[in-house]
């Protein structure tokens, strides 16, 4: 079960935004992850609960930030409830997108969990549900996701498998560059990992 932190920044100007302390593992129905954030004050922000089936649906999303949160999980696409800081307002919301995105990186892992994709593999187009910080305000994105190459490490446990995505917002035609190792993100815009306490978990 890996444990660890992952500092937050703005992947511009590199101002940091917040840590995210994480545990995460593989569980008889797909994947969980569970985080707090921390700002650079040391508040508290929000936290981030995210479960996937085998197939890397979300079966389950809560999300917490500023007071506000956002309930969600795959249902006739996707289908959401966002409700207010005072908690009289609930918004409900659905898509027919693939699942869910955010500034977690859980979310870079569940899409490469939901796309498994091969090296030989061509692009491929996913649609998410964007909940933004710091309102969790809703926006759909498509985006392009492949699969560039992966390459074992050598370490004291063993091999470990890197796999280098290359993620473009279709929108925007923006490129981004992400590292992930089993259910870790080992590097993306904006994210470094900080501390892990344990090798990631190898996902099927």
């Amino acid at each position: 079960m890996p444990r660890g932190r992952y500092s937050l920044h703005d992947p511009h100007d590199h101002t940091p935004l917040a840590e995210e302390h994480f545990q995460c593992a593989p569980g008889p129905s797909g994947w969980r992850y569970v985080s707090r954030r921390t700002a650079p004050s040391g508040d508290h922000l929000g936290s981030v609960d995210l479960a996937l089936d085998e197939l890397g649906r979300p079966i389950r999303l809560e999300l917490h930030a500023a007071s506000w949160q956002v309930r969600g999980a795959a249902l006739d696409g996707v289908t959401w409830v966002r409700t207010d800081p005072t908690g009289t307002h609930a918004t409900e919301g659905n898509v027919r997108a693939h699942a869910f995105t955010g500034s977690s990186p859980a979310f870079l892992v569940a899409t490469a969990r939901l796309l498994r994709l091969t090296p030989s593999a061509p692009a491929t187009r996913v649609r998410l549900v964007a909940f933004t910080d710091p309102v969790l305000a809703p926006l759909t994105v498509d985006q392009s996701w492949t699969l560039v190459e992966r390459e074992a490490h050598a370490t004291d446990n063993g091999p470990l498998i890197v796999d280098e995505y290359q993620v473009t917002a279709l929108d925007t035609g923006e490129q981004r560059t992400v590292h992930l190792s089993g259910d870790v993100v080992l590097a993306a815009p904006g994210i470094e990992l900080e501390e892990l306490e344990s090798p990631p978990s190898v996902l099927d």
